[in-house]
């Protein structure tokens, strides 16, 4: 059972992860923060220290709920190449899946912390090269069971593989049109099967 305070904590953290992901640190206000939670700016800051460590916990829960998507994504059942495209068809759908986050974190609290926040962008690549590596597993494992091939090292397939896709996220979010992320993950599933599967 968890006490008041925590109870509290994670409510404030829950309820002012997404407007932290679309407004970003600098265009996030305390009005902001206590007009979403209903609490007073004293209330708030009895539970963090200040507005940096308030955004850090933001971002981590967004990270931590994309991180455990794409755990169960790449835990899933099946070949490496089947995990490969249960990823993609993930990642085809993902502008629905980070609608609740106030969209994608990595595209848009790594590009607002770029400049201003050196914690935070520690942060987004640091959630950037663990989804990298959780790929790289896969492509790896594909090797040693003989169900792949790759032209590069697992990790440097999976850093491409993973450019691409945010790339798509990154079109797809600037402009408005899903068809950037849907045309490139249907890329990426032509692309596995041409170049890597076995």
């Amino acid at each position: 059972m968890s006490t008041k305070a925590e109870r509290t904590t994670a409510y404030i953290i829950e309820t002012v992860a997404p407007i932290f992901n679309k407004l970003g640190y600098v265009g996030t206000s305390m009005s902001d923060l206590t007009e979403a939670t209903g609490l007073t700016k004293g209330a708030i800051y009895g539970n963090f220290e200040n507005k940096d460590s308030l955004a850090l916990a933001a971002f981590e829960y967004n990270s931590k709920k994309l991180l455990s998507e794409i755990d169960e994504k790449l835990n899933s059942s099946g070949t490496s190449l089947q995990k490969l495209f249960v990823l993609t068809n993930f990642y085809r759908h993902y502008d629905t899946f980070v609608e609740e986050l106030g969209g994608c974190p990595i595209l848009n609290i790594g590009v607002d912390a770029n400049h201003n926040n050196s914690q935070l962008l520690a942060a987004t690549r640091e959630t950037i090269k663990t989804i990298e590596g959780k790929i790289a597993l896969v492509l790896e494992n594909g090797l040693n069971n003989n169900e792949l091939r790759l032209p590069v090292t697992p990790l440097q397939f999976s850093k491409q593989l993973f450019t691409m896709i945010q790339g798509a996220v990154a079109m797809a979010t600037i402009t408005g049109d899903r068809k950037y992320l849907i045309n490139t993950i249907a890329y990426l599933d032509q692309l596995i099967v041409r170049e890597i599967k076995k």
